[in-house]
């Protein structure tokens, strides 16, 4: 990788203060950042990480803004944009105070508009007074006149942080996934437009992938779709400009392809964001679709071969239907609820329903051909009170069908997010007798076992129990609902 120099620009004179995506471009007489973010050799495509470990993904409710929140598999930050600079941030500070966050590696500026930056500075102020700091700014290095921006450079500034100006080709290293710049280019579209030349960011783990576009419309999608192709295929789209009509164009979404899509903007946006048209071609696609203003924050969580959605309210998923949602209020999120998981190693899925408790399960595949000797017989998902204080009594029992003794010894029990439980060496379970695999923690017995998690495992509404041999192979795989 090469690094350029390192420049941070300041402004003289009077400010004009920009309220946000209106797509009224600016005009803007100052210079721009000449930083270079690193980059790789040739110009890269978007690709998938090996996929250990879990991905985080937040989609926060910032009201009429944008700002989404990556955390990825060994705990290292990435947030791309800080919502509306009337909140300074608010939400953002308070989110990553809930989630015990202290530093953000790497801060992304996709472009300079306010609803986009509202909170830069007051974020890089409190994590570096306050917190651990902020490692990496990215900026595409096209400017603005408002206060906002200049706070922001200020901000930088003040606290010596590190400042990149970025361009397709470019790579953010969040450890464990891979994060690429796919545009603008160098030289920019349309006379330095704003919205069209955001820093669009594809983030891979797995087999899953989450596209970026920022503010980019028809131009920017159009230099995508030309540059990438078929390449930009990615499971979680966020459509550009808020769901506006100009952008998630009909060749766009081809090439995206998304099995979800992530709309960032108000209930009651003054600009009647999302548009219907944009609606009409998510629907056409058959795009399950949230929106911050119905789902309020969305959380995607990925193992690598399945897709977890959480949202803070439930809500339609229909395009066309969104608007049938009771409307939120922008703000930190209290609980996020399981709505929906998405098998991307396979291309299948398996919706998750909110409410249940101990059901009969039922056997849905076993690729060896047979359940074997080994059966689960019961499933106690909704522990007594609250799961995640009461976590032994949410279990499951196998038990031994045949006629002789099964040694258990490295085989594996797995959920459909493909959180994994490995037996322990010496674990026998004799011709019919039961074994109890608790989730909290416990000394293992005979007839006991304890996973050892700190939250609870099986849904309460629906999951599968997946027991897999000490080779790999399924040997009984049951699903239950709610």
């Amino acid at each position: 990788m090469s690094r350029r120099r390192l420049l941070l620009v300041l402004f003289v004179g009077g400010m004009v203060l920009v309220t946000g995506c209106s797509g009224t471009p600016a005009t803007d007489s100052t210079p721009s950042p000449t930083t270079e973010a690193p980059t790789t050799e040739e110009t890269q495509t978007p690709t998938n990480a090996a996929g250990n470990g879990t991905l985080s993904v937040y989609v926060l409710n910032v009201g009429q803004g944008a700002s989404i929140l990556a955390v990825g598999p060994t705990g290292e930050t990435l947030l791309v944009d800080s919502g509306d600079w009337r909140a300074e941030g608010e939400t953002v500070l308070n989110t990553l105070d809930q989630l015990g966050i202290e530093r953000i590696d790497y801060l992304v500026t996709s472009h300079p508009d306010a609803d986009h930056i509202g909170g830069h500075a007051e974020i890089i102020n409190h994590l570096e007074t306050e917190g651990e700091g902020v490692g990496v700014v990215y900026d595409p290095g096209i400017t603005s006149t408002s206060q906002t921006y200049q706070d922001y450079l200020d901000a930088i500034e003040t606290h010596d942080v590190t400042l990149y100006k970025s361009f397709a080709g470019d790579t953010i290293p969040l450890e464990g996934a891979t994060v690429q710049i796919l545009g603008p280019p160098e030289g920019y579209l349309d006379n330095e437009d704003r919205n069209e030349n955001s820093l669009v960011l594809h983030i891979a783990h797995g087999g899953t992938s989450v596209l970026i576009p920022g503010d980019a419309e028809s131009d920017g999608e159009s230099y995508l779709v030309s540059e990438y192709g078929e390449q930009l295929n990615s499971t979680v789209l966020v459509p550009g400009h808020h769901g506006s009509a100009s952008s998630s164009t009909e060749p766009f979404l081809e090439s995206v392809d998304p099995r979800i899509a992530t709309i960032t903007s108000a209930y009651d946006s003054q600009y009647g964001h999302p548009n219907e048209q944009t609606l009409q071609r998510l629907a056409a696609q058959e795009v399950r679709t949230y929106w911050t203003g119905t789902h309020g924050t969305t959380k995607l969580t990925s193992n690598g071969t399945h897709l977890r959605v959480a949202t803070e309210y439930d809500g339609p998923t229909e395009p066309l239907q969104l608007r049938d949602g009771e409307g939120t209020t922008a703000g930190p999120y209290s609980t996020l609820t399981d709505r929906f998981v998405l098998d991307v190693s396979s291309g299948g899925e398996s919706k998750i329903i909110a409410d249940g408790g101990e059901t009969e399960p039922t056997t849905t595949k076993s690729e060896s051909g047979s359940t074997g000797e080994l059966a689960v017989t019961t499933i106690h998902a909704d522990a007594e009170g609250d799961d995640r204080e009461n976590l032994n009594d949410e279990y499951v029992v196998f038990s031994n069908t045949g006629d002789s003794s099964l040694d258990l010894s490295g085989w594996t029990v797995t959920d459909e997010v493909g959180t994994t439980y490995t037996v322990p060496e010496g674990v026998t379970l004799d011709p019919g007798t039961d074994l109890t695999l608790r989730t909290g923690s416990g000394d293992d017995t005979e007839s006991e076992l304890y996973w050892g998690s700190e939250s609870a495992i099986w849904n309460n509404g629906g999951d599968t129990v997946i027991v897999r041999d000490d080779n790999g192979s399924i040997i009984t795989e049951e699903s239950y609902n709610g």
